[in-house]
């Protein structure tokens, strides 16, 4: 009797472990292009594949989540007047102190989404790989595991899996986080105590309060520099209180230049961006609103990270490119009009880019139908 040699193989679908396929296909691929090619909700559409774009976008995050560890055990010496660690020792206990938050973010967001993969028989997208690397650095350092966990449950869950997984979401999974933490446990989000990572039984000394500098903004300029540290050059280099990978402006733009050398986000979207929160930062200072130059909205808070990472998310931006320049433009305006008006929530970047990404396929579908309705009017005028 004649051997079958078709046989699947032991992970193949339909062999003996055929159910763990998802599984060991998502190990076997993770350094390797498999010779597949995207068939819907596609957002590359040339040779550059979803797993190069996901690692670019990594590699241009890395400056700002380095940075954020060092300043994370800066922060902390500041707090407690040590002056005599050095830059290795900081380094090491920011480190030390971040790392739980990725492991949390990983562990939970990829246990989902090898799961969901699994039941449902596909492939595991690379996606995540960006959101569980962006999640520890848009969130306070001393957040409470637990309620991480269970924000990144519910982030990757009902912002994404539902939808049916990486590249057919419309909202960022990774800002879903942070919504979720800030709406229901905003004390996690707000307190100064959670910008400020301490040992056990450690005490701020005198004149420290652990507020970031935009928590004083209601309070003009004077506030905004009354916090130790706020100079100019603090903020800009980023020796500030704030989210991990949030504060350093230089650290950012190191990521910005990655991600426009490479073409992976659109420079349309950064620009206007920062044309909307100048516009409206100018019109408050001029109106008498703030005392706060326009110009500093750019500093302060996540906006800078926003616009560069979070703003010009392929999936959930907009897709056309007269669209982009009006969805970046609507960011920025938006985010400066929540820090000026709503003193309870000083800011305003993460809602600015949620509201706007619910209204990307709007902006998108304007543009298109104007378009139509501009080239057949020139059409008609012509036959």
């Amino acid at each position: 009797m004649e051997e079958n040699t078709n046989k699947p193989g032991l992970f193949e679908k339909g062999g003996k472990f055929g159910f763990l396929h998802s599984t060991v296909d998502a190990f076997d691929t993770f350094l390797r292009v498999p010779a597949t090619v995207t068939t819907k909700g596609a957002h590359i559409r040339d040779s550059v594949d979803l797993k190069r774009v996901m690692i670019i976008v990594v590699i241009a995050l890395i400056p700002a989540a380095l940075f954020g560890m060092w300043n994370v055990g800066y922060q902390h010496n500041l707090a407690i007047g040590d002056t005599t660690t050095g830059f290795w020792g900081t380094f090491w206990f920011g480190f030390l102190r971040v790392l739980p938050l990725y492991l949390v973010s990983y562990i939970v967001g990829l246990g989902i989404e090898f799961t969901s993969a699994q039941i449902k028989g596909e492939e595991v997208n690379e996606g995540y790989l960006v959101s569980g690397f962006l999640i520890p650095l848009i969130v306070p350092v001393e957040t409470p595991l637990w309620i991480l966990a269970l924000a990144v449950a519910f982030a990757v869950i009902f912002g994404k899996e539902v939808f049916g997984g990486t590249g057919m979401n419309f909202l960022n999974p990774a800002l879903l986080t942070r919504a979720f933490l800030f709406f229901s446990y905003p004390s996690v989000m707000s307190g100064s105590s959670s910008w400020i990572a301490m040992r056990k039984g450690e005490t701020l000394i005198d004149g420290a309060t652990g507020a970031t500098p935009l928590s004083f903004l209601s309070e003009g300029l004077e506030g905004v520099q009354a916090q130790y540290g706020t100079d100019m050059w603090s903020l800009f280099a980023g020796t500030i209180p704030g989210s991990v990978g949030e504060t350093s402006v230089i650290a950012i733009l190191l990521g910005a230049v990655i991600l426009l050398w490479t073409g992976v986000a659109s420079w349309k979207i950064m620009v206007s961006s920062v044309a909307g929160a100048l516009l409206v930062g100018w019109l408050g200072q001029v109106g008498g609103a703030t005392t706060v130059p326009a110009y500093m909205h750019l500093l302060l808070g996540g906006f800078a990270f926003g616009t560069v990472f979070m703003a010009t998310d392929p999936v959930t931006s907009a897709q056309t490119e007269t669209g982009k320049w009006i969805y970046g433009f609507l960011i920025g305006a938006l985010c400066v009009t929540v820090r000026l008006f709503n003193p309870g929530y000083p800011e305003g970047m993460m809602l600015a880019i949620l509201l706007m990404n619910t209204f990307a396929p709007l902006i998108d579908y304007c543009v298109t139908s104007s378009a139509i309705k501009r080239r057949a009017k020139k059409n008609s005028s012509a036959a």
